[in-house]
């Protein structure tokens, strides 16, 4: 693997303010008041006393972020040493946990005459342009990976949160299923389907992700705010377990204002998997009851992110983190941001 990096942008950039339901950007507190205190107030946030609430939640975001490869890494060596799997199996891909019809899928995208009118045979695409399901997942698999990730939740090993708008979910590299697991469902199974659908979007040319549980229950998290992914393409498989509602919802790409968009809502299948470009604007709607666990694989093509980061919308400048980082390479070789930007239909 080569040397991944992340953007400077990651420690100031789209953070989420849980209680105003408010992603936002923090240079200093000058840039602050003139880009959010209006719309605070809109959102409740009247007092003195309440806005310097959030500027101290803000810094301690960004104190945190600045440390995030540290503590993970951390973590990381903490979970290797002390934890104890309970299904040892499942941290290495095997073709026995993939559906059929997946494989079906795979092995088509994989032959010399596969094209995107044969492979909408094979899969279904959403009232969403250009999202997609197909299945993934055994069931039996889905309910071993569960009993699995319930396991850890309930050890003492240390647990990193995905980002600030999920609070209950797990790092699955801290938990050790990035090198046997999702490396090689990315490379092996699922670029030959991203080459087909998103050639426009570095879907040829994935190489590196970031892979993470979510899980929304009763008296905990319930919903997701409107939100794009720090992707190229993502991967969005639910795996159970009994819930009602929780159904994702779909807008226009990034680019596009909320109040010219038309939302549309997208159910949940166990086993089944959502595919979508990052760049397109979702969120998903509260549960009403039970239990919901997704595992989301956010895919990363660094000759698109090189040229333009996803996040700030700017030439990225590099600094130095651990892993797969934010999958930015210190290869500025490659086509053009023009040439490789995901288009807006």
């Amino acid at each position: 693997m080569g040397k991944f990096y992340t953007c400077s942008c990651f420690c100031t950039d789209n953070i989420f303010l849980e209680e105003y339901k408010l992603h936002v950007r923090f240079v200093n507190e000058n840039q602050f008041r003139t880009d959010y205190q209006m719309i605070l107030r809109s959102r409740g946030c009247n007092t003195d006393s309440q806005f310097h609430c959030v500027l101290e939640k803000v810094r301690l975001e960004i104190d945190r972020r600045r440390t995030l490869g540290v503590k993970s890494a951390e973590r990381e060596a903490t979970i290797r040493e002390t934890y104890k799997p309970l299904h040892k199996h499942v941290y290495h891909l095997q073709e026995s946990f993939l559906a059929p019809g997946f494989l079906e899928i795979v092995k088509y995208c994989s032959g010399e005459d596969a094209s995107k009118d044969g492979l909408m045979k094979l899969i279904h695409e959403e009232a969403a342009p250009r999202v997609y399901r197909f299945p993934v997942f055994s069931k039996d698999f889905c309910q071993e990976l569960i009993e699995e990730l319930e396991n850890f939740e309930q050890s003492e090993a240390p647990k990193g949160r995905p980002n600030t708008m999920n609070n209950y979910g797990i790092l699955l590299n801290e938990l050790g299923f990035d090198e046997d697991f999702i490396t090689p469902l990315r490379e092996k199974y699922l670029h030959p389907v991203t080459s087909i659908l998103y050639p426009d979007c570095g879907g040829q040319c994935l190489d590196s992700h970031k892979a993470f549980v979510v899980k929304y229950a009763m008296k905990e998290d319930l919903d997701l705010c409107y939100h794009y992914d720090n992707a190229e393409v993502t991967l969005n498989v639910s795996l159970g377990k009994e819930f009602t509602e929780g159904n994702l919802y779909f807008g226009d790409m990034r680019q596009v204002p909320l109040s010219e968009t038309e939302c549309v809502e997208v159910e949940h299948h166990v086993t089944e998997g959502l595919l979508h470009r990052g760049q397109h604007m979702h969120g998903a709607l509260p549960i009403t009851s039970g239990l919901r666990c997704n595992l989301i694989i956010w895919m990363r093509a660094s000759r698109e992110r090189n040229q333009l980061c996803p996040m700030c919308g700017k030439k990225p400048t590099l600094v130095e983190s651990d892993g797969f980082a934010d999958g930015f390479t210190a290869d500025a070789t490659g086509p053009t941001a023009q040439q490789t930007s995901c288009l807006l239909t």
